[in-house]
């Protein structure tokens, strides 16, 4: 590189005791400059590689940014110090850039707010591309995290794009990331069952749960005398966060409860409402004298 060659041939210079092109003041000044120059070229790759093997795996837009945020900062700062080793009142030049610099901030300070929320999506990772999450109404899987926004693939189809701010403002639910699926369901039979094979449900109940695979069984109890049939309470461990496979079990399960159900004489209980009427509350007659429930004509009163 032509800062080492230079910086070589100074120093065989120096060492040989040749006569310097420059005065003693001029070499100073070139020394300093080749340094820094030296050190911010050393600088900048070591930002490269550095954050290329820190961020492997990280999303390829944050890593890009990073690097270009640090090395435009290494090669501000060299650039400064060489203008302040070389004489140039750099005080004016620092307050410039520092206005100059609230300025544009604030000008575009949406674009840098999502700016470094993109940052911290890919340091932090919340989630990655592939991941399905849920906040708010929206459902889906993550299609690509950009400098500004994020995109997401519905479950209807359509794509979603979100502003990666207010994407961190939002309590997301990351499923791709769960390790187990905690289900709960309720089973409901007849008041008119016996007692004997009520309190046998639980265990039937259990039975089904624990015939499946990828299941871990918690509890299944009475729960409470609902409203027109009594109400089980059953509580188990799915071990995978697939979700097709879960319908598969909780399927199997259901349809195992009502085969032993049935086998046992035991009756699902069906939405229904029993109405009750005293047998004195006649309707009253029409102004025909006609009962309005049927054609027969109404008592006459004694």
């Amino acid at each position: 590189m032509v800062p080492a060659a230079i910086f070589t041939l100074m120093i065989g210079v120096d060492v040989a005791g040749a006569p310097f092109p420059f005065s003693e003041g001029g070499a100073q000044h070139l020394w300093f400059v080749l340094i820094a120059l030296q050190l911010a070229l050393w600088l900048d790759r070591a930002v490269d590689v550095g954050l290329s093997r820190a961020l492997s795996h990280r999303a390829t837009v944050t890593a890009t940014l990073l690097s270009f945020l640090l090395r435009a900062l290494v090669w501000v700062i060299a650039l400064l110090a060489m203008l302040d080793n070389l004489g140039v009142n750099i005080t004016a030049l620092v307050a410039s850039l520092g206005i100059g610099g609230v300025a544009v901030a604030l000008a575009v300070q949406t674009i840098l707010s999502d700016l470094f929320a993109s940052i911290s999506i890919g340091l932090d990772k919340p989630f990655e591309a592939g991941d399905f999450i849920v906040f708010g109404s929206v459902a889906g899987s993550i299609e690509h995290v950009g400098l500004k926004t994020t995109r997401i693939r519905s479950l209807g189809g359509e794509q979603i794009v979100c502003s990666n701010t207010e994407l961190l403002k939002q309590t997301i639910q990351n499923y791709k990331r769960m390790q187990q699926r905690r289900i709960v369901f309720a089973v409901r039979i007849t008041y008119k069952t016996d007692v004997e094979k009520v309190a046998a449900v639980p265990g039937i109940i259990r039975s089904q749960i624990e015939s499946q695979t990828d299941t871990r069984f918690d509890r299944a109890h009475l729960a409470r005398f609902g409203e027109g049939a009594l109400e089980f309470e059953a509580a188990y461990y799915v071990l995978t966060a697939d979700y097709n496979h879960y319908m598969d079990i909780q399927q199997a399960i259901n349809l195992g409860i009502m085969l032993q159900l049935q086998a046992a004489d035991i009756a699902l209980a069906l939405p229904e409402q029993i109405l009750h009427m005293p047998r004195d509350a006649a309707p009253a007659p029409d102004a025909r004298g006609r009962n309005p429930i049927g054609d027969a004509p109404a008592a006459a009163p004694a």
